[in-house]
């Protein structure tokens, strides 16, 4: 089969857009990359080019950026498919900013979508008036594991082979991976974004690890390994029950989630008869810092874009959240903010009247059941 080399735009010069803006120029796609601030994306736009580096590429592997931009209007004017690459927390934003401009037959995929990240951004469109056909994704975890070393350069320490994308409604899910598998055959069927966004595991080991260590952070400056030291017999007992409260508001939104021990034998082969012992027999974590600040997205963006979600929906559909809002509320004192204000609720989601049919068939098909 010929492969289409169509145009892309990428939303985000943060660290994973420009690996992504790279690695897709890298494959002969021609790519427009999009920051809202021109100073970032500057040296990009004076060099046509990234430099990619790892994950076997060759030192100095140049990748063309056909496009660089500051102009939303000029971003996705030629756009088949939007890669948005940008912290959950500005989603609602670019969906705001985005929404004059998209146009039919355009699909825009959230990179990831954390918990409901589709429904906010469609949220938003439909707020906003939008009246484009487009396809709105989001994908259950980042495909890379990447970092920028400098300001036009982009280095890959992983890619996944196996990631689960979901669209809204779930009846496109099949054109959006169409499209996205011509770049990416890592990309398969997630089910619906209820089912991506409830199997977002950032939810369970980012925010309570983070702040059950707040002590040892703030002395420390995160000088210790994150998941083999700050992930002890009592914290990791704090992180299971999180996870059961997960699986169980899934469950009972007729999802079948993967619970954290699941995942840690699908995703590293690591195992163990609960979560401490699975975390501690995966050795890729040895090594991998606790953040330097109690001032970190596992934190900021974690809580009120999924832990918030989830504790929502639990509360919608009866199903005690104790623990998740008692680790929400342990934040918000610690920042000193209100992330039940600032998160995706699901008033702010316009979903809170919808009985779990009606909400499937919401995700399903995009429409409320008769």
């Amino acid at each position: 089969m010929t492969t289409e080399f169509f145009n892309i735009t990428v939303i985000g010069a943060g660290n994973g857009g420009k690996t992504m803006a790279a690695h897709l120029g890298y494959l002969g796609y021609p790519v427009t990359l999009y920051n809202r601030t021109a100073n970032r994306v500057q040296a990009v736009k004076e060099l046509g080019h990234i430099e990619l580096i790892g994950a076997g590429f060759s030192p100095g592997t140049l990748c063309p950026i056909a496009r660089v931009t500051s102009d939303i209007a000029e971003a996705l004017s030629e756009a088949k498919l939007i890669m948005v690459v940008i912290p959950s927390s500005a989603h609602a934003e670019i969906a705001k900013v985005m929404s004059p401009h998209l146009k039919d037959g355009q699909v825009a995929v959230l990179h990831p979508g954390r918990t409901c990240g589709a429904i906010e951004f469609r949220n938003v469109l439909d707020k906003t008036n939008c009246q484009a056909n487009v396809i709105i994704a989001e994908t259950e975890t980042f495909i890379y594991a990447s970092r920028s070393d400098g300001p036009a350069e982009a280095r890959i320490f992983s890619i996944k082979q196996s990631v689960p994308l979901a669209a809204l409604p779930a009846t496109a899910n099949q054109t959006v991976l169409d499209l996205i598998r011509q770049p990416y055959p890592q990309y398969i069927n997630g089910g619906n974004v209820l089912k991506t966004g409830l199997n977002n595991m950032g939810a369970i080991f980012h925010p309570a690890l983070a702040l059950l260590n707040a002590g040892w952070i703030e002395a420390t400056f995160g000088d210790f390994d994150f998941y083999v030291q700050g992930a002890t017999q009592s914290v990791a007992r704090v992180l299971e029950v999180l996870d059961r409260e997960r699986v169980t508001v899934a469950s009972a939104l007729g999802i079948q989630a993967r619970s954290g021990l699941d995942w840690l034998s699908m995703a590293y082969d690591a195992h163990g008869e609960n979560l401490y012992e699975a975390i501690h027999a995966h050795t890729g974590y040895a090594g991998i810092k606790a953040p330097g600040t109690l001032q970190h997205r596992y934190i900021f963006e974690d809580v009120p874009m999924s832990l918030v979600p989830i504790a929502s929906l639990g509360k919608m559909v009866g199903v005690s959240v104790r623990v998740m809002d008692a680790i929400i509320r342990l934040a918000c004192v610690i920042h000193s903010t209100d992330y039940w204000r600032r998160g995706r609720t699901v008033e702010k989601l316009g979903i809170q009247h919808l009985s779990v049919a009606e909400l499937l068939h919401f995700v399903n098909e995009y429409k409320l059941a008769p």
